[in-house]
């Protein structure tokens, strides 16, 4: 890999530091084919670039929205395999749009029984103590919890 020489290079607990990630977490992204090729120095210490942290970064990303190990791993080879796999990579990454805004979707759904739940504890403790199921509460089919 060539680099420039006065290109920032961090070391494995510089990177945990920085993202939050354990060490035993990045030597297992680099080893299932998740990062690609961290340059060693002469003693074979791991020294990670920015361009490292950003691709951790986009990982976390990918992480958060649900994205398998698998898709993730299959994703970072496509992006080695070069430019030809552009659309590919581009199908993936739109079917976990997808898969996420059917997930937004049905937490949104549950904010909305919460908020509901909620309201109704809170109009009930206002303006009764009594422990009756309130009409809007069957008419919604909600059960007291």
């Amino acid at each position: 890999m060539d680099m420039n020489l006065t290109e920032t290079r961090y070391t494995i607990s510089e990177v945990e530091a920085r993202t939050g990630l354990t060490q035993h977490t990045l030597r297992w992204y680099e080893r299932i084919g998740l990062m690609p090729h961290v340059d060693r120095s002469h003693s074979g210490q791991r020294r990670f670039t920015d361009k490292d942290l950003g691709w951790l970064s986009f990982v976390g990303k990918l992480r958060a929205t649900g994205m398998s190990v698998a898709d993730m791993v299959r994703y970072a080879e496509l992006v080695r395999e070069g430019d030809h796999t552009v659309d590919e990579r581009r199908e993936l990454l739109e079917r976990t749009r997808r898969e996420v805004r059917a997930r937004l979707a049905e937490l949104t759904d549950a904010l909305g029984v919460l908020d509901f739940k909620i309201n109704m504890y809170a109009m009930n403790t206002i303006s009764t103590t009594s422990t009756q199921t309130t009409s809007a509460d069957t008419v919604a089919g909600k059960a007291r919890l």
